[in-house]
C-alpha cells in the first residue's frame, strides 16, 4: 500500500527555529537521520538537506539557508543518543567533509538487513517487506540545491527517515532472535570512523577513464588536455564534469584527434549544441595535447607475491563462510581488515586481535579460523 497521509514535515531555515530544533533533538534517546546532496547537479557536491525524524515529527534542516549548523556536531557525537540511518556510510562521509562532524552510537538499518542475510537491502524494498508500505524513489536524482524546494520534494525527503525508528525496532528484534545483534552493532560502530568523502579535482584522474590502455602515449597527452578543459568548463558552469563531456567522448576525441569543427560531427556525444558550446575549446585542447610532453603513467607498488597468496587464501575462506551464512562476503570481514591481516601475517591471537580491532565480535567468532588459514 502507499504511505498514509502524514502531517507536513517541518522545514528549518531560520536560526530561531534551528535552535528550538536542537533542543528538541537533544531530549530524544534516538533520532532517524538522512541527507540529500546535489552531486548530479553541481561541480562540487554538498549536503543540501538533513532530515531528522522523532516520534510524531519529521524535520528538514536546510544548511544552505542557515548561517551555521555546527551545534549538530555535539548531537551526532553524543554516545547517549542513538542515530539511525539507512546506508549510513555515504551520509557520514559527506557530513564529515562539509561540516567536520564526529559520530558516535550509529545504527544502520541497511547493515542490519544485510547481516540478517536479506538479499534486498534498499530502503524501498525493506519498508515493503517489513511494513507493506510502498515509497516512491522518483525524486532520487532531483536537484536538492535548488531553492525553494517544492512540497513534493520535501514530502519525498521526509519518507527517508519517517519509518526508520519502527524499522530499527523490528530489525533489532530479528537480530537478537538469530544471535547477530553484536555482529551488526560493531559494524555500525565501525561506520562512525569512515573518512570524509573526497570532493576535489584530481589532475591525474584521466588515467582512471576506461580503456586508456588502448591509447598511444601521444593520445594520452591529448586526453589529459581534454580532461583539464572539461574540468575548467565544469567549474565555470558549476556542473558535474560528466554533464559537460562524458568520458566516452573524451576518449574518442583523444583517439581520433580531429583537426576541424566539421570532423567533430562524427564524434560520439558531439551534438550540434556541444560543438557550438565546446568545439573551439576542444580543438585548442587537442592542439595543446599534441605538442605537450607525454604524461608518465602512475606506478602502483606491486603486491608482494606472498602477501597476494595470503590475501587470496583469506578471501576464499571469507567467501566460503559467507556462503554458509548466506550473506555477502564483506559482512564476514571488511576488505581492508582482510588485507591488513594478509600483509601482517599474525602468528598469535593477541596480534590478530589488534589488527581486527574494533571488530571484537568477529575476532571471537573467526579469529582461530583465520590463524589456521594463515598457518595452512
Amino acid at each position: 500500500m502507499t504511505p498514509p497521509r502524514l502531517p507536513a514535515p517541518k522545514l528549518i531555515q531560520e536560526e530561531r527555529r534551528f535552535q528550538d530544533l536542537v533542543q528538541t533533538l537533544y531530549s530524544q534517546p534516538r533520532l532517524a537521520v538522512d541527507t540529500e546532496s546535489n552531486s548530479l547537479h553541481a561541480y562540487k557536491e554538498r549536503v543540501c538537506l538533513i532530515q531528522f525524524s522523532i516520534p510524531g515529527n519529521d524535520f528538514l534542516v536546510d544548511p544552505l539557508s542557515l548561517p551555521d549548523i555546527g551545534q549538530l556536531d555535539a548531537l551526532f557525537a553524543n554516545p547517549k543518543i542513538e542515530k539511525i540511518f539507512h546506508g549510513a556510510e555515504y551520509d557520514v562521509m559527506c557530513l564529515k567533509r562539509d561540516f567536520g562532524f564526529n559520530f558516535n552510537n550509529l545504527f544502520d538499518t541497511r547493515v542490519a538487513t544485510r547481516t540478517l542475510g536479506r538479499k534486498r537491502s534498499g530502503l524501498r524494498d525493506v519498508l515493503a517487506e517489513e511494513f507493506a508500505i510502498q515509497i516512491s524513489k522518483r525524486y532520487q536524482r532531483a536537484n536538492w540545491g535548488k531553492r525553494p524546494l517544492p512540497p513534493a520534494l520535501l514530502d519525498y525527503a521526509r519518507l527517508d527517515t519517517h519509518y526508520l525508528l519502527p524499522l530499527r525496532d523490528h530489525l533489532v528484534k530479528a537480530l537478537h532472535t538469530v544471535g547477530r545483534w553484536e555482529e551488526a552493532r560493531e559494524t555500525c560502530e565501525h561506520l562512525a570512523n569512515v573518512n570524509a568523502h573526497e570532493n576535489g579535482f584530481d589532475p591525474k584522474g584521466f588515467w582512471r577513464i576506461s580503456n586508456t590502455c588502448k591509447l598511444t602515449p601521444k593520445q594520452i597527452a591529448i586526453l589529459r588536455e581534454l580532461y583539464l578543459y572539461r574540468d575548467a568548463q565544469a567549474r565555470r558552469l558549476d556542473r558535474p564534469p560528466f554533464k559537460v563531456l562524458v568520458d566516452k567522448t573524451l576518449l574518442a576525441l583523444a583517439e581520433a584527434s580531429p583537426k576541424g569543427l566539421k570532423a567533430l560531427e562524427n564524434m560520439p556525444g558531439m551534438t550540434p549544441g556541444q560543438i557550438r558550446r565546446h568545439g573551439k575549446g576542444i580543438l585548442a585542447a587537442i592542439k595543446r595535447g599534441s605538442q605537450a610532453p607525454i604524461p608518465r603513467r602512475p606506478r602502483h607498488q606491486p603486491m608482494d607475491e606472498i602477501v597476494r597468496v595470503r590475501y587470496e587464501t583469506l578471501r576464499a575462506w571469507r567467501k566460503k563462510v559467507a556462503r554458509e551464512r548466506k550473506v555477502e562476503s564483506d559482512i564476514i570481514l571488511p576488505r581492508e581488515i582482510l588485507f591488513n591481516i594478509a600483509q601482517s601475517a599474525p602468528h598469535d591471537s593477541e596480534t590478530l586481535r589488534k589488527l581486527m580491532a574494533p571488530l571484537d565480535w568477529r575476532f571471537k567468532a573467526y579469529g582461530q579460523d583465520i590463524l589456521r588459514v594463515l598457518r595452512g
